[in-house]
């Protein structure tokens, strides 16, 4: 496969014969991001700004989920929360992690309560980010996501319309790195079949309050005040929800928190998994 200009090449991992792209940066206890499932997403354009910077006290691991990024799309691959799930514990094995910490943006977010529901005792901490919950809706910001048609205009239109209060931040070099991404060849034909063919399930990702409820690890539920894609109150009756569940509110911030807030998100995270980033001037 061609790999898109702006993609961050990684490592690769076969995994049920079927090839993982994913980045592995730093050592000491290990962190796993689980990037979302806009159009154009992968673990480099979720985590560019953040693996550099938490990798300084840890082991950062963040693969593509299989349908996504530069990871394989199979064609008898049926997507789902199960598959999805599936492929990061595989994934962890396949590495010999047995004991992680999971910050999950959106989709990730659900994939890592899900984890949680599997295996409690595998997982340290959790960071949810903009994560579905039990009062989450089709939103207008979801709608969009799911009508998007690959160019650059629409995802640049995608992208200021409904996931950054500061358009400023999305650069060309995003857009680019967005658009090239769902344009890979088979990525918008997968894209498009999670959540609109019957034959998969990418649009099943209810949780109910009890499921949360049972979810004893410590979380930290992070939210942009302005989120269109999934609004504060999800967040905000999540971190009701979880036993040992806390929550931060961004201010003058989307669905991007990693993004339109690194600087800030990046030391918030740090601080609740207790990593040393020290020195970090982002």
């Amino acid at each position: 496969m061609t790999i898109a200009a702006g993609i961050e090449a990684g490592q690769y991992l076969s995994i049920g014969g079927h090839n993982t792209h994913y980045h592995d940066v730093g050592s000491g206890d290990v962190v796993l991001f689980i990037h979302g499932s806009g159009p154009g997403v992968s673990a480099w354009a979720n985590w560019q700004h953040t693996v550099p910077v938490l990798s300084r006290g840890a082991r950062a691991l963040a693969l593509d989920l299989v349908g996504y990024g530069l990871t394989d799309r199979p064609a008898d691959v049926r997507y789902s929360l199960r598959t999805w799930t599936d492929h990061v514990w595989a994934f962890l094995d396949a590495l010999d992690v047995d004991r992680v910490s999971v910050v999950g943006n959106s989709l990730g977010g659900r994939v890592a309560l899900q984890m949680a529901e599997d295996q409690q005792d595998r997982l340290h901490r959790m960071v949810l980010m903009g994560s579905p919950g039990p009062t989450m809706t089709v939103t207008d910001g979801l709608k969009a996501l799911r009508a998007y048609e690959p160019s650059p205009e629409a995802m640049r239109s995608l992208l200021v319309d409904y996931f950054a209060v500061d358009p400023g931040i999305i650069t060309d070099e995003l857009v680019k790195i967005r658009y090239e991404a769902s344009a890979l060849p088979g990525a918008h034909e997968a894209y498009r079949s999670m959540f609109f063919d019957p034959a998969h399930a990418g649009n099943q990702l209810g949780i109910t309050e009890e499921q949360v409820r049972a979810v004893t690890v410590p979380a930290l539920v992070v939210q942009g005040r302005e989120d269109r894609v999934v609004p504060k109150e999800v967040g905000w009756r999540l971190s009701e929800l979880l036993p040992n569940g806390d929550m931060h509110l961004f201010s003058r911030c989307g669905h991007w928190t990693q993004i339109e807030r690194a600087s800030e998100f990046n030391r918030v995270v740090a601080d609740f998994l207790g990593l040393d980033i020290e020195g970090d001037q982002s």
